[in-house]
């Protein structure tokens, strides 16, 4: 294996390796040494040549990233993302439950049926008036207690039909 180490002026050594001398020292094929190169963990500074020390810091952190169970840079990133989402959510629920249990909270179907037995009991009250109005007020014009009869069922059609 040929390892060259070139020393620029007041940096650290650069040391740079082949690529079937890479493929050697990491046990690898040359296609999985291209798809190192293509995901940029393979650090490639010229035909065939590749900084081994970055090459190398690069794939080690592929590697613990791999063994970690994160995958690549990209997956890792996803999978935080889907772990802080995963928390949001759980926390969110259990907000919800305390909520329910203090009595801050109540089910939608057991609202929309509390409205509703309001409502019909409201409807039917109003229904009543003009029949209530004929037996309190005997003397009343019978045509003014249906025209009043006539006004309110208009009015409850048009409300019921959100107008």
């Amino acid at each position: 294996m040929k390892i060259f180490s070139e020393l620029p002026l007041g940096k650290e050594p650069l040391y740079t390796v082949g690529g079937k001398d890479l493929c050697d020292l990491f046990e690898i094929s040359p296609a999985a040494l291209t798809d190192l190169k293509k995901r940029r963990i393979a650090v490639h500074l010229s035909h065939d040549t590749y900084d081994l020390t970055a090459t190398t810091r690069a794939y080690v952190q592929h590697l613990r990233d791999m063994a970690a169970g994160w995958g690549t840079g990209d997956q890792a990133a996803n999978l935080t993302s889907e772990r802080a989402r995963l928390a949001k959510g759980q926390a969110d629920a259990q907000a919800i439950k305390n909520a329910k249990l203090r009595g801050e909270l109540v089910e939608a179907s057991e609202v929309e049926r509390t409205w509703a037995d309001a409502l019909r009991q409201l409807r039917a009250r109003i229904m009543a008036v003009p029949s209530r109005l004929r037996s309190e007020l005997p003397d009343i014009d019978p045509q003014a207690i249906d025209a009043m009869d006539r006004a309110l069922r208009a009015t409850l059609t048009e409300a019921g039909n959100g107008n």
